[in-house]
């Protein structure tokens, strides 16, 4: 029923979800299991920031994971667990099995006094534990706070501090590549600063020394040694907040988005199910990692939800060798890949030759989420790793929408290379100029909002209201802005053109960064660029471009044939003013690349970089200043 199988059907319930929204997500949400059912669908004011989906509606979302799956799919396989090293076994979990596990782990979490409301932090490598422990938070009512495990101590203590947390969930230590990182010391720094927390589990994971503080540290394995494999699910009420998952603010301090119970359950399900065309015996895999809302969303809750099987890998993509995720593919045969250009542009680089003794043949959808992919990453992944014939879901959506907001269905929505295509249904999208005025009918470009509420939309941003209001609602009279800049093309199809203000106006003329990446990333040794734009005397703005390069060329070569191959894609206005040619971008541990610093060394302002211990790769932040005091 949830499942939309054509075209034809795609568009009639579009048209229902816009003529009538509540009736449409009423017969959504009817599939799902209620304590009680809602009294009214929907109640919304975008000027406050209020909305409420379900309303009065009780339920769990982990009895919509479990109870509702034990009978039909008890013994099917829940979980896959690929670990860091390719010679350590992997793990599958059933339903029943994370049934069990996830219960016990609820009795430990309610014996060391945690209850319905209060905040836990986790911050755990990606091993199953770590979906346990999300689950077990739902299953008694805490608010999960998942920290991605490569956060300085620094964040960690912001985030703790931010929502006020009563308890943190980790390891000992993570693996990652060649290198063993220790975690628990990094906990320990962090709450130095912290005065809240009341408990600290630990997993063991490396078996490196730990120090463990008497009577506020445990082991994992011995909290849940003792407890039953039954637990009974809290009754949440649909608004109750299921999560708190922070992003970076453009003030510096983080964002903690918070999404509630019902809703976000109702959307993330419905969308995986329709954008990968998940079939019951699929193996799906998600590359991203649980500190990230694609994690939580289509890792965790959304093929759970669907009964699936999810596959959660402990490394990354270059370890042992370039080859690992075209070896996993192979070995657990996956039928649905997603992952982020990022890793696609890395992977690229190394050519053909790892993809040679790989098969690849079971995929039969491959998506791409985080950034919008550029047209040679795109046929690159089209051709090489879908063979051609893979519907490739160019996704977008956001830490703030919960859940995949344009994209095409997997073969069913025409595809055309680096555009997300159309809305899902139940999602408005308009597009609007710098006044606010809705640009209607095709070739429009303009900002990015949605007019409607979806069930997972961002209910606050917590502990400060205000500043969800100031940041999603306030710019555009009755709109949620998403801060992206869009484009509508000819056919209707929607191409995202990456943040507003990643938009530089050249001379009057307004460009997207993406658009400009694009160009350069056209020439042939580019591997990777960034744009941003930087105060010119004469046009305003100047663009200044950083780009890897994949070659023996001289730089000076490159500069002149990008700047060429730039003015033939989009044209002289758009071409880049300076050209740098680095080792690395500066990003984030999700692949975003952090403009701000990259616009902070073009305009020369090398104060006041923010904290760079975040950072992937921080080491490259230095290497980039210096390149660019000798220009």
């Amino acid at each position: 029923m949830l499942r939309i199988k054509t075209l034809s059907e795609y568009f009639k319930k579009y048209e229902l979800s816009e003529k009538n929204p509540e009736s449409f997500w009423s017969e959504i949400a009817d599939s799902f299991t209620w304590k009680k059912k809602w009294d009214k669908v929907l109640d919304w004011d975008f000027e406050k920031a209020n909305i409420n989906w379900f309303q009065n509606a009780k339920l769990n979302i982990t009895e919509n994971i479990f109870e509702r799956h034990l009978n039909e799919r008890g013994d099917k396989t829940a979980i896959i667990w690929e670990p860091n090293d390719p010679s350590e076994p992997s793990i599958h979990l059933t339903y029943k099995e994370l049934y069990e596990e996830t219960c016990k782990f609820s009795n430990a979490l309610r014996a060391k006094g945690i209850k319905k409301g209060d905040r836990v932090i986790i911050y755990m490598p990606m091993v199953p534990e770590a979906a346990i422990a999300m689950l077990a938070c739902a299953r008694v009512g805490a608010v999960h706070s998942v920290v991605f495990a490569g956060f300085s101590s620094t964040s960690l203590a912001d985030r703790i501090n931010d929502c006020q947390a009563k308890m943190v969930l980790t390891s000992d230590g993570n693996f990652r590549g060649n290198k063993t990182i220790p975690v628990k010391p990094v906990v320990d720094e962090a709450l130095e600063k912290c005065s809240t927390i009341e408990s600290v589990i630990v997993l063991e994971r490396t078996k490196q020394t730990t120090e463990m503080i008497e009577g506020r540290d445990y082991w994992w394995h011995d909290c849940i040694k003792e407890e039953s494999k039954v637990c009974d699910a809290e009754v949440l009420d649909s608004e109750d907040m299921l999560f708190i998952l922070y992003t970076s603010g453009s003030t510096g301090k983080p964002k903690g988005v918070v999404h509630s119970s019902a809703g976000y359950m109702v959307y993330s399900a419905y969308t995986f199910l329709n954008v990968f065309q998940y079939d019951k015996n699929d193996i799906y895999w998600c590359t991203a990692d649980v500190g990230w809302i694609t994690g939580h969303s289509y890792i965790v809750y959304g093929p759970l939800l669907c009964g699936a099987t999810t596959v959660m890998f402990e490394g990354v993509p270059t370890f042992p060798n370039v080859s690992r995720f075209w070896n996993i593919v192979d070995k657990f045969k996956i039928n649905q890949f997603y992952t982020a250009p990022t890793a696609i542009r890395a992977l690229q680089a190394h050519g053909l030759e790892p993809l040679k003794n790989n098969s690849l043949e079971s995929l039969k959808v491959i998506g791409s989420v985080g950034e919008p992919i550029n047209e040679e990453a795109w046929h690159w992944y089209h051709d090489n790793i879908g063979k051609g014939k893979c519907p490739l879901v160019d996704t977008w959506w956001q830490t703030e929408t919960g859940g995949i907001m344009i994209s095409a269905l997997a073969g069913i929505t025409p595809n055309k290379p680096a555009h997300a295509s159309l809305p899902l249904p139940g999602i408005q999208p308009v597009i609007v100029d710098s006044d606010g005025n809705e640009l209607l009918g095709n070739n429009v470009q303009g900002n990015l909002c949605i007019k409607f509420p979806w069930p997972s939309i961002i209910r606050t941003t917590y502990g400060d209201h205000k500043r969800c209001i100031n940041t999603y609602f306030s710019n555009y009279k009755g709109m949620y802005f998403t801060g992206d800049g869009v484009k509508r093309d000819h056919d209707g199809y929607l191409r995202i053109l990456g943040r507003v203000d990643d938009v530089i106006n050249v001379s009057g003329h307004r460009m997207g960064t993406a658009e400009v990446e694009n160009a350069i990333n056209e020439h042939e040794e580019v591997i990777e660029s960034a744009v941003v734009g930087y105060p010119h005397d004469i046009k305003g703005e100047g663009i200044y471009a950083y780009v890897i390069i994949n070659s023996k060329s001289t730089d000076e070569t490159i500069k002149a044939e990008i700047v060429d191959v730039v003015r033939r894609v989009i044209g002289p206005i758009a071409k880049p003013d300076k050209i740098q040619i680095v080792s690395g971008l500066p990003k984030t541990r999700s692949g975003k690349i952090m403009r701000r610093i990259l616009r902070k060394v073009a305009s020369n302002d090398f104060g006041n970089l923010g904290d760079t211990s975040t950072l992937l790769n921080p080491d490259v932040v230095e290497e980039i200043i210096k390149g660019a005091s000798l220009k």
